[in-house]
């Protein structure tokens, strides 16, 4: 992980972690202890099913309890990150209880009154919180994108982006890593590698369906990616995606095509990107000098390589983008919401 990053306030926050036995759970409570959040007491929460179950925070060692008996009224913040139909059904339960509510499930994202946040693209958002005590927190693939398009956009406004994916297996959650890891092994030994978290065979092959279909052929994933690029970042910007899941354990990467109304080279964009914040500009023209998904697991940077200028529309650019979509891409950027939150007063213990 990257170094810590100790907080401008010292107020003890009370916190509930929804979903702490999971991926991302585990991921935040992490990340909590990793860039010393003030916090005051930690819970644990998860199904009646994992209850007692324990998870780590720094050096304690945490208890899971009972999501359903559970009292949010002693916290100041809960994180979910659960399933949209627990975020649906609990979210606004914790938010009537005086919680600040930071989201990772898709449930509220595009809800007009509750706040879409990427904390290096639009923080003032946070503000918005008081109309429903909620914040979203972006789809893996929209985070990196707009960390990575936002500098760029201020510069030169952006017109249109097309932008492949190459998603890893951990987007869809452990058992999508336990059949990845099972087919591969699988193969070599000559077991048939049948399917079941994914439509077809996972090991050495890519698939181009994420989420379900939709009436115009576009996937959920990819409307994701449109709509929620416009809400946080600008509703003028024209976006395509097409979002294809790799055999990759962790580690989002993506190919994105930009055209610019203004004018922008390939050595002012790795300028701008090399300072703007949560970005690394690794971009050496040779052998090896870019970033790949193994490179940026548990690392908190989105990283940018292969910049390169489109020749075929007058200003447009090529870029490389990759990031550990457990950590940017959910974990990371909920507790950077929570530290935004308490930076601008709006969280109190």
């Amino acid at each position: 992980m990257s170094q810590k990053k100790p907080m401008a306030k010292s107020e003890n926050i009370n916190i509930a972690i929804v979903g702490a036995t999971g991926l991302v759970g585990k991921q935040v409570l992490e990340i909590l202890a990793e860039r010393l959040f003030p916090v005051g007491e930690v819970y644990a929460i998860a199904s009646r099913q994992s209850m007692g179950r324990e998870v780590s925070f720094g050096e304690q060692t945490l208890k899971c309890k009972d999501l359903e008996q559970f009292d949010f009224a002693k916290t100041d913040l809960a994180i979910f990150c659960a399933s949209s139909e627990v975020a649906a059904k609990w979210a606004p339960n914790a938010a009537k209880s005086g919680a600040i509510v930071i989201d990772n499930s898709s449930h509220f994202r595009m809800a007009p009154e509750v706040p879409l946040i990427v904390p290096e693209v639009n923080p003032d958002a946070v503000f918005g919180v008081s109309a429903k005590n909620i914040i979203a927190n972006p789809n893996c693939s929209t985070a990196q994108l707009v960390v990575a398009l936002k500098p760029l956009h201020d510069h030169a406004r952006i017109k249109r982006v097309v932008v492949s994916t190459y998603q890893s297996v951990s987007g869809a959650g452990t058992a999508a890593m336990d059949e990845l890891f099972n087919q591969t092994k699988g193969i070599f030994v000559g077991d048939d590698p049948t399917p079941d978290a994914f439509t077809k065979q996972m090991a050495f092959n890519v698939i181009p369906h994420i989420d379900s279909f939709m009436d115009d052929g576009v996937t959920r994933e990819e409307w994701k990616m449109v709509a929620e690029t416009k809400k946080i970042l600008d509703p003028k910007i024209r976006l395509s995606a097409t979002c294809v899941r790799v055999p990759v354990f962790v580690g989002h990467s993506e190919a994105i095509n930009i055209e610019f109304e203004n004018p922008m080279s390939d050595d002012d964009a790795r300028d701008i990107l090399r300072e703007a914040p949560g970005l690394m500009v690794v971009d050496k023209r040779e052998d090896g000098g870019y970033i790949t998904p193994v490179e940026a697991v548990g690392d908190f940077a989105t990283y940018v390589s292969r910049i390169r200028v489109d020749p075929t529309v007058d200003s447009g650019l090529w870029l490389w983008c990759v990031s550990d979509n457990l950590c940017k891409g959910a974990a990371l950027n909920a507790v950077q919401i929570a530290e935004t939150l308490l930076n601008r007063g709006l969280i109190k213990g």
